[in-house]
């Protein structure tokens, strides 16, 4: 492909082969959830017309090994030395364990990624406490004894500037400096809501972790949720899925056991005798024969703790066998099988603690 085109040629080896892994990976999965006969849309691969990012491997940069503060690209793209900002000390690791080196463009600038390979284990003190969550959209989360987390809503919250920001951009001439500008202003205000989601999931999923041993919640299909038009956009402003993800990362990195309930029936079982007690969606109060009365999810928290302690093991998503803490696509390692990298997989692994009653 280098010999053909001309912008290929400007990029490092490996970078390139960087993106055919990532090609083939996308191509790879589409036949894959072909074969499984997946329900739904199976993931037909799109071409990326405007990539934002690239990501080289061993080659291609070169850090300043005095300060560690800048790195310098050394393909024919000219891009040159970049000073580094920011607050992760990069003397704390050997050269030889950073793997990849990504460049990402965003909204705001551009941000520079290392993808090292280390194993980060955190010995933490047992906090003798279990807990089961129940998600939902009034509370971000109620646990089994009645304390809610609110929903902080931070599209809502912001849909009024966004709003403004859009009548702002279709008023431009498209091509003009001003609707590139105005177009720059939409974007920030896009990634500041994202931001603020992923800064309140990953704050409120350390809290978990830090106190409690094992932490059981809802084995939830947010896919199948979203296709309620009405819920829609609501469901996806909680971003419950990325709460889940930061949960099982820290507590794999804490060793702490986190476990994901199949969520058919938490919310109807009374947890006080195991009878169910059908309600609607608007019904918020359980009320059962047994005289077990309680809130909805404080309820459902109850059975989603009574099934995590009966099942053993840790239930994870794809992040836990990733490198990238972020959240970003995962990343494909020479030798291996392509299919089998960007997957999600679901794992059980031996109780390595002994929790207290």
């Amino acid at each position: 492909m280098a010999h053909d085109f001309h912008f290929a040629n400007k990029l490092n080896s490996q970078a390139r082969q960087s993106s055919a892994e990532r090609s083939w990976s996308a191509i790879s999965r589409f036949y894959d959830n072909c074969k499984k006969k997946i329900p739904g849309k199976k993931g037909y691969p799109k071409f990326k017309k405007n990539c934002r990012s690239v990501e080289y491997k061993t080659t291609g940069w070169k850090l300043d090994l005095n300060t560690r503060k800048a790195i310098t690209f050394t393909d024919k793209n000219n891009i040159g030395r970049l000073k580094l900002v920011g607050t992760y000390d990069l003397h704390f690791y050997p050269i030889e364990l950073i793997k990849r080196v990504r460049l990402i463009r965003r909204a705001d600038g551009y941000y520079c990624q290392f993808i090292l390979s280390i194993d980060v284990k955190i010995d933490s003190l047992p906090a003798n406490s279990l807990i089961g969550l129940d998600v939902g959209l009034e509370s971000f989360y109620t646990d089994q004894n009645g304390q809610k987390i609110d929903n902080p809503r931070f599209l809502r919250k912001g849909e009024k500037k966004l709003k403004k920001l859009q009548r702002r951009l279709s008023r431009k001439k498209k091509g003009s400096s001003n609707r590139r500008k105005a177009r720059q202003k939409l974007a920030k205000a896009h990634l500041k809501i994202s931001r603020q989601r992923q800064d309140f999931a990953v704050k409120l999923a350390r809290c978990v972790i830090y106190s409690n041993d094992v932490i059981a919640y809802e084995d939830l299909r947010i896919k199948n949720l979203v296709k309620n038009h009405c819920l829609a956009k609501s469901i996806k402003d909680a971003a419950w899925y990325q709460f889940r993800e930061w949960i099982e990362y820290l507590g794999e990195k804490h060793g702490k056991i986190t476990v994901a309930v199949a969520p058919h029936y938490t919310s109807q079982k009374c947890s006080n005798c195991g009878e169910t007690v059908k309600k609607s969606l608007s019904t918020r109060t359980h009320i059962c024969a047994c005289g077990c009365q309680l809130d909805r999810d404080e309820n459902a928290a109850r059975n989603i703790l009574k099934i995590g302690l009966s099942t053993v093991g840790h239930t994870g998503t794809w992040l836990k066998d990733s490198l990238n803490a972020l959240g970003e696509d995962t990343a494909t390692f020479s030798g291996a099988i392509l299919s089998k990298q960007v997957t999600s997989v679901n794992k059980e692994s031996p109780v390595t603690a002994t929790i207290g009653a």
